[in-house]
């Protein structure tokens, strides 16, 4: 029987599907990737494991408890909360993460939703293919009149990495920053203001928080009550920010006058989502993250928090371990 450490990949596929090869970490150990790991199949997996990978497989506290080999976990993300680090901490286990990898790709994919807003390309090209500009009697034709950014303010929910990248391009637009979150920086070019007077003066609001017990569903209808009719939402964060009803609802009722979201409560996406058949509203399937250049910084990373777990000098630890 092989003696080198047992590295196990719970779900593989987002991270490579096919681009961005595993060969630096195989090298490791033995190692094991599957692309995708439903929950009754996450302990025999995982079972005999020295480390084990996961992006979003959850590794709850009675699935822990179970796993008696398991040393180390190397979540494929930035955010952790698929691991009961507390539970972890207790069994002795070190937990990873990647603190960035994405900030350039969802910093783009924000202006991509935010730009869609503004001019609606897919929509006029569409109709262009439909005949509608061909039969118009002026030369330009819109369904609907292009909104100019400059000038206009841009409220920045967590102003951390991906926030403050965003921040930036926003200023190249001509755009002024607003800005709340649990920190605040004495930045010239932002101004800090707390939750409700940003949603009520801000005309774009970009949501980069990480999600927590205090702020799920913090986005209701009394929140986006105080949004001007003229504003827009944007979430590329987490799903669960936001009360996808009171969203919708206030859509339909023209409270707000768009929102674009690339993450949702349940992903992937339900049926019943109450954002799927939203009106003025784009949903985009969690994809802000997953350029192959991001992709292959968090494998870059993933590769250094292994094999510095394995050198005993573990690097971007969670929880207890990591503070």
């Amino acid at each position: 029987m092989s003696d080198r450490i047992s590295i196990v990949v719970l779900d593989g596929h987002t991270l490579n599907p096919g681009d961005n090869p595993w060969d630096e970490l195989a090298a490791l150990g033995e190692f094991r990737v599957y692309d995708r790991t439903p929950a009754a199949l996450t302990i025999e997996r995982s079972s005999g494991a020295r480390i084990l990978l996961t992006n979003k497989t959850r590794l709850g506290a009675a699935t822990l408890e179970r796993l008696e080999s398991l040393a180390f976990v190397a979540v494929l993300a930035t955010g952790y909360d698929v691991v009961d680090v507390e539970a972890a901490d207790r069994l002795g286990i070190a937990v990873s993460n990647v603190p960035e990898y994405g900030t350039d790709s969802v910093a783009q994919h924000v202006f991509a939703l935010l730009l869609e807003l503004c001019h609606r390309v897919g929509d006029h090209h569409r109709a262009v293919k439909r005949g509608e500009w061909q039969r118009s009697p002026d030369f330009s034709f819109w369904k609907s009149p292009p909104i100019e950014l400059a000038g206009k303010s841009l409220g920045i929910v967590g102003y951390g990495r991906i926030g403050q990248r965003v921040g930036e391009i926003a200023r190249a637009f001509g755009m002024s920053i607003q800005a709340t979150g649990r920190s605040r920086r004495q930045l010239a070019d932002v101004e800090w203001v707390d939750r409700a007077t940003l949603f009520a003066n801000a005309d774009v609001v970009s949501l980069h928080c990480p999600l927590t017990p205090e702020n799920r569903g913090f986005v209701d209808a009394a929140l986006l009550a105080r949004m001007k009719p003229s504003a827009f939402l944007i979430n590329t964060a987490r799903g669960p920010l936001i009360d996808e009803a009171a969203l919708a609802k206030a859509l339909t009722a023209g409270t707000i006058a768009g929102a674009a979201v690339d993450v949702v409560a349940v992903e992937p996406m339900a049926d019943d989502n109450p954002l799927r058949d939203a009106t003025r509203c784009i949903v985009t399937p969690h994809l802000a993250w997953a350029s192959l250049a991001a992709r292959r910084r968090l494998m870059r990373t993933t590769v250094d928090n292994v094999t510095a777990f394995l050198s005993g000098s573990p690097i971007n630890l969670v929880g207890r371990a990591g503070s």
